[in-house]
């Protein structure tokens, strides 16, 4: 026997129970509820893949100012501007082990260089890729001043040395630097010098048919480091007159030749060339 009841529901022996429309209607208020609940876990997804998006863009967009591709001449280059008033510089050799690096892969790759910013080969080495000029790294230095004479790009005098320290930074002929002795908390000697005193290397020739990728070093007041790489192999002259013209740097050093590399995530770059020997790279200053 069953019993209408006030409320709607019709009772039988076995309880109380809706009417059949009201679950037809319970159904579809959960379906949607179901249905909404969906709909705003994707919208919340969605928010959150695009928060990280943004955060990813934007550290990868700080420092996007740092390196710019430059035509100069018959030849482009990337350019490095490194201001010692937000960036630190750091020369890198030899890994915990006291193995040399080697590569910017590996220096990247390791706890040391995770936070670097910039990188690019940083000097000549000898065959256990050891420095063969002046190395100072952290303040203590591994290799003393190369004055030898000899064969090779290091030896075709003046040769200078690169070294900053703090927020000052300078590029001196060996001699000069012998003589005036610079604070350094890095340093590395190569050769030739590019630059001497806003005056091209008196050496260089502008017959000479000698091309290769090339990578440099240069300072301006004292605080503004720039280094250069060339994309296509250039002859010293020219990229002397880059350092000196374009980049208007009074004195500039010659880092390498054939093996340069540079490590630069705001351009997407990562150089994979090795063996290398000194490193030198860029990391933000804490605030």
């Amino acid at each position: 026997m069953k019993i209408a009841g006030a409320s709607g529901f019709s009772a039988d022996a076995s309880g109380l129970h809706p009417p059949a429309d009201d679950v037809v209607n319970n159904q579809r208020v959960s379906s949607c509820r179901a249905h909404f609940c969906a709909v705003l876990r994707l919208i919340v997804i969605a928010i959150s893949i695009g928060d990280a998006a943004a955060a990813k863009a934007q550290d990868s967009s700080k420092d996007a100012g740092l390196c710019r591709s430059l035509s100069y001449g018959e030849a482009s280059y990337v350019v490095c501007t490194i201001d010692l008033a937000r960036y630190e510089l750091r020369m890198f050799l030899r890994d915990p082990e006291s193995k040399p690096y080697g590569s910017l892969a590996r220096l990247i790759d390791s706890p040391e260089g995770d936070k670097l910013v910039f990188a690019m080969n940083g000097g000549m080495y000898d065959d256990n890729r050891l420095p063969i000029g002046l190395y100072i790294e952290n303040g203590r230095m591994a290799k003393a001043v190369n004055t030898a004479n000899g064969s090779g790009n290091f030896h075709l005098k003046p040769n200078g040395v690169f070294y900053a320290s703090g927020d000052h930074a300078g590029v001196l002929e060996t001699g000069r630097f012998l003589a005036t002795k610079p604070g350094a908390e890095i340093a590395t000697q190569s050769g030739p010098m590019l630059v001497i005193d806003g005056h091209i290397h008196p050496k260089f020739s502008e017959d000479s048919a000698s091309r290769k990728l090339r990578n440099g070093v240069g300072v301006r007041q004292e605080h503004i480091v720039i280094f250069a790489i060339s994309d296509v192999p250039v002859t010293f002259i020219e990229f002397a007159r880059l350092f000196k013209d374009a980049l208007a740097c009074r004195d500039a050093l010659f880092l390498d030749g054939s093996v340069s590399s540079l490590y630069a995530p705001s351009l997407g770059r990562s150089d994979g060339l090795a063996p290398l020997g000194p490193i030198i790279g860029a990391v933000e200053r804490h605030r």
